[in-house]
């Protein structure tokens, strides 16, 4: 029983150890939805360095956790679900790691936007979402968080309005 539990305890550190090696800054961000003809890769390391996937609520720096980051306002707290004329993305975030070879995305979200008002709102998935899964692999927010909608950040928006809204085709006179 005990050595059990130092196998368990040993793979718990080395899977974390793991983890821990495999983050890295943002390297690409990509956009896709239906009013996109094609994907839109956002790759430019000096525009897309504030959203780095690891800060915000559930990342941590010298045992402080974060309060502010990714592509969310956090300080606003969670909002209702967004409704009305929205226009709808999934952001795929990906990074530099160690791991050899994968071009898999480190966390991805929904992000929808207020045709009306011009607000951006961001969904992180929550368990029953299949994106869920994966995205905890990354980084553990909370249920508090997870399976919630939020004000996108200022920054953020505009980087939708600036370099994705432009080429969706509803938006077009």
């Amino acid at each position: 029983m005990r050595s059990r539990r130092l196998i368990v305890r040993t793979a718990v550190v080395l899977a974390s150890a793991a983890l821990l090696s495999a983050k890295g800054a943002t390297t690409k961000i990509v956009v896709t939805g239906a009013e996109l003809d094609a994907p839109i890769e956002l790759r430019d390391r000096e525009l897309i360095a504030p959203f780095n996937v690891w800060s915000g609520p559930g990342t941590s720096m010298n045992g402080v956790e974060g309060a502010d980051g990714f592509i969310v306002d956090w300080r606003a707290g969670p909002s209702e679900p967004p409704v009305g004329d929205l226009q709808r993305f999934e952001l795929a975030f990906f990074a530099d790691s160690n791991a050899s070879g994968s071009s898999s995305p480190v966390y991805v979200v929904s992000y929808a936007i207020d045709r009306s008002s011009g607000d951006g709102h961001v969904y992180l998935p929550g368990r029953s979402d299949p994106r869920w899964a994966s995205n905890v692999r990354t980084i553990f927010r909370g249920p508090q968080y997870e399976g919630h909608w939020f004000h996108a950040a200022a920054a953020w928006q505009s980087v939708m309005r600036t370099y994705v809204t432009p080429h969706a085709s509803r938006l077009r006179p």
